[in-house]
């Protein structure tokens, strides 16, 4: 094994290899000179945030078509927004998209700074994000570190020591490897090197640009890196949720607290989540229970729902949400977890009386 890989290696792999992504400069524009916009670089990064490129690509395409700038985006009204992003998840990142893009507007004149120390200052942007602006959209010599480049770095150097305590000794690993010419070349490169060859299973050692150098390799332990320590078990937590119909196929939502899970998103009113949900329905109804709930998986923890449904006349009050017209209702705007409680509801297994369907409502 050599004693050092060289960042030229990877970077003549990745003028060969790189994946073309809708927020991406090829390789060959990159070193004639020509810079990304930042503010493409940065809505993608945001959006890659714990979520697949696959997830992302369709998000990003949408969400540049209709706000092509960050001032577009400074200006966009809360409630587009958050239902674009809706089925994305970590809804906290769609809040924080929006500080930020009011921030570079109302206090960079609408520019993304370059230097780390004000990338760092802006709402939603943490180390790995600002270095990735840094890097990619300026060529600064920033190094980047998800998890990719960690599991790159932990199989290159053969670090034993499990995620997430090895971080810093890969971060400073990458950090010695990363060159001060083509840095956001350099730190894509990486990342699609983690991403397409150094893959968590069944790595593609034999066409690595860095197979020579890597410790794992040597040692024939690749499958075994990185390590890490062992996952606490997920609790569960249980709701209620309440699906309310009008006469006219009108549905009852409610928008959710800025704050917390799922913070600033319309959904069904339903009870708090937790060992024992309280039945506090929204309207006084007759009820219907259905037989299945609704499953969801969290970060730290496992969702189950219970799913109460109820038909009204036009004139009965409710006690809080707000009644949508069944021709603004867009299932496709929920979240997650409130679309799977609206595909059950509706479906063929339980023959609901699907108002909503029946009357030609186009459900996306």
């Amino acid at each position: 094994m050599c004693d050092r890989p060289r960042s030229d290696d990877l970077l003549n792999w990745y003028d060969q290899n790189a994946r073309v992504l809708p927020w991406r400069i090829a390789p060959a524009l990159s070193k004639s000179g020509h810079l990304p916009d930042p503010y493409r670089v940065w809505l993608s990064e945001i959006m890659l945030q714990q979520t697949t490129v696959a997830a992302v690509k369709p998000y990003f395409l949408k969400f540049t078509s209709r706000w092509p700038d960050v001032r577009a985006l400074a200006s966009a009204q809360d409630p587009d927004v958050m239902a674009a992003w809706a089925g994305l998840g970590y809804y906290a990142r769609a809040r924080n998209l929006l500080k930020c893009a009011r921030a570079v507007t109302d206090d960079h004149n609408g520019v993304f700074p370059q230097e780390l120390s004000s990338l760092l200052k802006l709402p939603g942007i943490g180390p790995y994000t600002a270095a990735a602006i840094s890097a990619i959209a300026f060529q600064q010599d920033a190094t980047v570190v998800d998890g990719n480049v960690e599991r790159v770095m932990a199989r290159l150097h053969a670090v034993q020591t499990p995620l997430p305590d090895a971080k810093i000794e890969l971060t400073q690993k990458a950090a010695r490897l990363t060159p001060t010419a083509r840095p956001g070349d350099y730190a894509q490169a990486v990342m699609d090197l983690g991403a397409t060859v150094c893959t968590p299973k069944k790595p593609s050692c034999d066409i690595c640009p860095w197979c020579a150098n890597c410790g794992a390799l040597t040692q024939g332990i690749t499958a075994e890196l990185p390590k890490k320590r062992p996952k606490p078990q997920k609790p569960t937590r249980y709701g209620i949720v309440y699906y309310v119909e009008r006469a006219d196929g009108a549905v009852l939502l409610e928008r959710r607290p800025d704050r917390g899970l799922l913070g600033g998103m319309l959904g069904w009113p339903g009870s708090a989540w937790d060992d024992a949900p309280k039945d506090a329905p929204p309207v006084r109804a007759t009820w219907t229970t259905l037989p299945q709930k609704v499953r969801h998986t969290f970060t730290h923890f496992h969702l189950e729902l219970t799913i109460k449904t109820a038909q009204l006349s036009l004139s009965e009050p409710v006690q809080h949400g707000a009644f949508i017209d069944r021709h603004q209702f867009r299932p496709a705007e929920l979240p997650t977890v409130m679309r799977k409680v609206f595909d059950l509801v509706n479906s063929a297994e339980f023959g609901y009386h699907q108002p909503i369907l029946k009357t030609g409502h186009d459900v996306p």
